[in-house]
């Protein structure tokens, strides 16, 4: 029987060129989203990643239109593009987003669902000063 509980975890850390992240304030204007969708449009055509547009747009539409809603501001998008494309949205809120299925008659409430179903994985990482949402995709 052990003394006492010992645990060992190694991991291998590296960091990203700068030109393989790509990161934009955002204002706290609703027609920023157009805005952000517009740069990411630019920085994937700049990596060669045309394929990934749509669904990227769309992620990060839902992403910054939630923060500026329901989150505090700074808010602040990146993107960083190693094996795969993660998308990021920081804001000041802790409050957490929560998956629903909206009904038919349901006006809003598909956002984070499209997050889901368009990105590989996705989740909350809560920072001291608010929180980050995240959506990875598959680099073709």
């Amino acid at each position: 029987r052990a003394g006492d509980d010992i645990a060992l975890l190694v991991a291998r850390t590296r960091a990203l060129p700068a030109g393989r992240i790509a990161q934009w304030p955002v204002p706290p204007d609703p027609a920023a989203v157009g805005e952000v969708r517009a740069a990411v449009t630019r920085k994937l055509a700049e990596w060669g990643l045309e394929e990934l547009t749509f669904g990227t747009e769309l992620i990060l539409s839902e992403l910054v239109t939630n923060a500026l809603r329901y989150g505090g501001t700074p808010i602040r998008v990146r993107m960083l593009y190693d094996r795969n494309l993660i998308c990021e949205v920081y804001d000041s809120s802790s409050t957490s987003p929560h998956l629903r299925y909206a009904t038919m008659t349901d006006e809003g409430g598909r956002g984070l669902f499209l997050v889901a179903q368009l990105a590989e994985r996705w989740g909350t990482r809560y920072l001291p000063a608010g929180k980050v949402i995240w959506a990875e995709q598959p680099v073709p």
